[in-house]
């Protein structure tokens, strides 16, 4: 196994607010282990408050782990010091789910991209502006949408560019945070066709977050489930999609709208249905 990353005994703990002293704290994830391999894309599975986005979130150390380790290429993140995890995080990036409150209104999109360049590169006006155009044509928009704002977009356009400011610095690793949950299915299918051909030409790997199962299904090459704070389930998406031991998996997979629910249906037909939902919007 080539991991990429690995994550062993991960626990992340709240103090709910006003809360006693002394009282037991909150455990949103529960001694999370996997590994991601290199080029290929790791599901996190489960409904809302099942700790999925809060392992994400640890994995980039955007909060901090309360145990456990994330060693990412080597490198173990949780004690890496400051100027350590600077050097690192170009590596790695996140997609956020909430296209609005993930860019700033204020700025641009030329200045959003441009942000991550001005820290972690010494780059020339001319190069910036270079980098920043050939990005945004690789996510499908044009060099010339550098100068308009984040309102002057639709939901699908604002998640291309927030892909195209995760790509900026080149990362081998993104975390995509329920990326495409807030948006249309038609537009679902076109942005997550995008980043499968962004992983194919730039070998990304890619933490995928989600609840929703056929969208997994189309992206996922190995699935954990996870049911609060805990891995209740976890093997490739064949398996833990077309075979599910756990009731809740059995559970979450049984959710899934079948376009007439009178008709008896095989996990089999099921996963083509999935697959066919996403593909033929696309």
């Amino acid at each position: 196994m080539n991991a990429l990353l690995s994550v062993k005994g991960l626990v992340k703990e709240f103090h709910r607010r006003g809360s006693r002293r002394g009282a037991e704290p909150f455990r949103a994830v529960d001694d999370v282990s996997f590994d991601l391999e290199v080029g290929r894309t790791l599901a996190i599975v489960g409904e809302s408050g099942s700790g999925k986005s809060t392992t994400g979130r640890c994995v980039l150390r955007l909060i901090e782990p309360t145990a456990g380790s994330v060693v990412y290429d080597g490198v173990d993140i949780t004690a890496a010091s400051p100027a350590e995890l600077r050097r690192q995080r170009r590596h790695m990036q996140i997609v956020f789910q909430d296209t609005y409150a993930s860019l700033d209104p204020r700025w641009n999109v030329g200045r959003l991209l441009a942000e991550s360049l001005l820290a972690h590169e010494n780059l020339s006006r001319a190069e910036i502006t270079s980098r920043v155009g050939d990005i945004l044509e690789r996510v499908g928009l044009e060099a010339a949408h550098a100068d308009r704002y984040p309102h002057e977009f639709s939901g699908g356009q604002r998640q291309r560019i927030g892909i195209a400011r995760a790509l900026m610095l080149r990362p081998r690793l993104i975390v995509c945070d329920e990326p495409v949950s807030a948006l249309d299915v038609s537009v679902q299918a076109q942005v997550l066709n995008l980043m499968k051909d962004l992983q194919d030409d730039l070998g990304l790997s890619y933490l995928f977050i989600s609840h929703d199962i056929a969208v997994v299904e189309f992206m996922a090459d190995d699935v954990i489930v996870m049911n609060t704070g805990r891995v209740v389930e976890a093997g490739s998406c064949g398996q833990v999609i077309g075979d599910p031991q756990d009731p809740y998996t059995r559970a979450l997979i049984a959710a899934v709208p079948i376009p007439d629910p009178s008709v008896n249906v095989n996990r089999a037909q099921r996963r083509a249905v999935i697959a066919a939902g996403l593909e033929g919007h696309a």
